[in-house]
This record gives C-alpha cells, sequence and structure tokens, in this order.
C-alpha cells in the first residue's frame, strides 16, 4: 500500500486550502446532510457521462448518497453509448491539434468528439435508437406515454440492450438508477440525440403522437410533486455538476412552489454545493455565486453553501470518494 494510505487520508493531509480546502469542506457538509437523514438531487451537465463519472456515480447511488437525479438528455444517454459501445470508442488525446481536415476525416468514418473521446454512431447511438424505438412505437400505438428515463429504464429491464454490454453494469449510473427505481428529471430532452431521432421519427410517420414521449413541463410537475412530498419527511440538498438547464431547471422547484403557488412551510434546499469553471458575473446564471439564490428563494441565509471552481472530472470522484468511505 502507498505510504499515504487510502485516498481520503491523502486527500484531508494535503487539500488545505483554496479549492482544495472547498472540495474538503463541501464533501464533509454532504456527510453532515446525508447522516442527519437529508436527501441529496445531483444534478449533471456538460459530458459527464462520456467522462464515465458513472464509475464513482453509480457507487453514490447505491450506497443511498443520491436521491435523485436531474441531468440532460447526452448524460441520460451517453451513459447508455458507454455501456454498449465502450470497445469503439477512440481517444485522442492530441485533441487540440487537430486540423479541420482531421475532424472531417472523424465525420467519415461516424466518430463524433466530445473533447479527447469519440462516440461511435453505428455502435452506440443507433444501437441505442433501434431499442427505444421499438418502446416509443409499442407505447405510441397503445395510447401511453412516458419520460425519457422512463424509456431507458424499460430497455435496461427488458434486456433489449443486454447482448451489446460492453463494461461491468455497476459502472453505469443509468443501471444503478433503473434498479433503485431514482426519480429523474431531463430537462431539455429534445436537446440530444435521441431527441432529435425521436423527432425525426414523429415527422416521419412512424410515431402518430408526439407526446408518446413526455418532457418538460409535466416534468417540472413531477418533480413539485416529489420535492413536497419528500421535504415534509427529509430537508432536500443539491449538488449541482457544472451548470446549464440540468442544474437552472430543478433549483426553481422552490420559488416556483413558494411564490406562484403561495404555499407556505416549504422548505428550501438544505444544501448547496456546485463544481463549475463558470466565470463569476457577466450575467450567468451557471456562474452566480450561491448567495445570488438567496435573492431569488432558492437557498435561505443558513444554507450550507459551497463552490468549487475547478474541472468536475476531477472533483467529483474525489468527492465521492470522501463521501464513500466516511
Amino acid at each position: 500500500m502507498s505510504k499515504y494510505g487510502p485516498i481520503s487520508t491523502y486527500l484531508r493531509h494535503h487539500f488545505r486550502h483554496f479549492n482544495a480546502a472547498a472540495l474538503i469542506d463541501a464533501s464533509d457538509a454532504y456527510i453532515r446532510h446525508i447522516e442527519s437523514g437529508g436527501y441529496m438531487m445531483v444534478t449533471i451537465a456538460g459530458a459527464m457521462s462520456t467522462a464515465e463519472l458513472g464509475v464513482s456515480l453509480a457507487e453514490m447511488i447505491r450506497c443511498g448518497k443520491i436521491h435523485a437525479i436531474s441531468c440532460t438528455g447526452a448524460n441520460l444517454e451517453e451513459d447508455l453509448f458507454n455501456l454498449v459501445a465502450h470497445d469503439f470508442y477512440e481517444r485522442i488525446p492530441n485533441y487540440r491539434d487537430l486540423r479541420p481536415e482531421d475532424e472531417q476525416a472523424l465525420l467519415e468514418r461516424h466518430l463524433n468528439r466530445v473533447t479527447d473521446t469519440c462516440i461511435p454512431e453505428m455502435e452506440a447511438m443507433r444501437r441505442l435508437e433501434a431499442a427505444l424505438l421499438e418502446e416509443w412505437i409499442r407505447a405510441d400505438r397503445a395510447g401511453e406515454s412516458y419520460f425519457p428515463h422512463e424509456f431507458m429504464y424499460k430497455i435496461l429491464r427488458s434486456g433489449a440492450l443486454e447482448e451489446y454490454y460492453q463494461i461491468d453494469v455497476r459502472d453505469c449510473w443509468v443501471y444503478a438508477a433503473m434498479e433503485h427505481d431514482l426519480p429523474i428529471v431531463v430537462p431539455g430532452w429534445e436537446d440530444s440525440t435521441m431527441g432529435n431521432m425521436y423527432a425525426a421519427h414523429c415527422i416521419s410517420g412512424e410515431i402518430k403522437h408526439v407526446h408518446t414521449v413526455r418532457t418538460g413541463i409535466e416534468y417540472m410537475i413531477q418533480l413539485a410533486e416529489w420535492y413536497t412530498k419528500t421535504s415534509a419527511e427529509h430537508p432536500i440538498g443539491f449538488y449541482q455538476i457544472g451548470g446549464g438547464i440540468a442544474g437552472d431547471f430543478p433549483i426553481c422547484v422552490v420559488p416556483m412552489l413558494h411564490q406562484d403557488l403561495r404555499r407556505e412551510h416549504v422548505p428550501l434546499w438544505a444544501y448547496f454545493c456546485q463544481i463549475s469553471d463558470s466565470t463569476t458575473s457577466y450575467g450567468s446564471y451557471s456562474g452566480a455565486v450561491p448567495n445570488e439564490k438567496i435573492t431569488w428563494g432558492k437557498l435561505g441565509l443558513d444554507t450550507p453553501k459551497y463552490i468549487i471552481e475547478s474541472d468536475a472530472s476531477i472533483v467529483c470522484p474525489l468527492m465521492f470518494a470522501l463521501i464513500l468511505n466516511h
């Protein structure tokens, strides 16, 4: 064993100041929140599934450290892309040196680049599309409708993709969420590869009813019901990975309940942590300091608030290690 011992011991010895210290403080507050009976919503933006955050995120779900997720459509689908096509991915460490001609060559090979990682269209996207299309058409013809994540749960439970699995399912966060029937919110799902494909199938006439897949407003209604019921028994924290709609959409459920529905005694979010490299100011919601959220009725004066200005692909696994090791 290394002389430094477990990763948590190493972090607590070396991470003493600035963003490193904020990582420790936020982790400890997360632990206190869960140990006191609190629940945690985690929001996932960017390309964290392609960054294979599922390796640590899935374990957090299994261990009861995460109770709800809000994510972009890209993160929902990309975790399953990785599940069924991992061996076909190509990594390009020198991506900063690529010329337009190099990018065109990747396109012609049906490789879609996300920073240093290329997602293979046929083995990832089309495999998932084929399985989903069967479920979309079946639901459409039956006059049924489901949320995007519910369709994902359906194909995982059915085993429709099992012959293609190329990683351990324990490293797939969507699979872990399915096993625990975790509440998921996917705002703006139509801004995703599967969302685009679904629109195409509606345009072609294969799917007759566009609302066979339920989306945004219905997600907010469901989230309001979940938050109201759950917060009556457990304070709910908010752990935001990145920025964007994955975080902005669900955090607004609290002021909506207070200001638009005029409900009293609805608790504010009980913990807040954001990992982001977004610059404060310039009108950025994603880069706003946590205190700004007080003015919007999302956080309170005494809400534990943390912001770690760093790379989430580095910070999150380290924080999860601390939380899981406690």
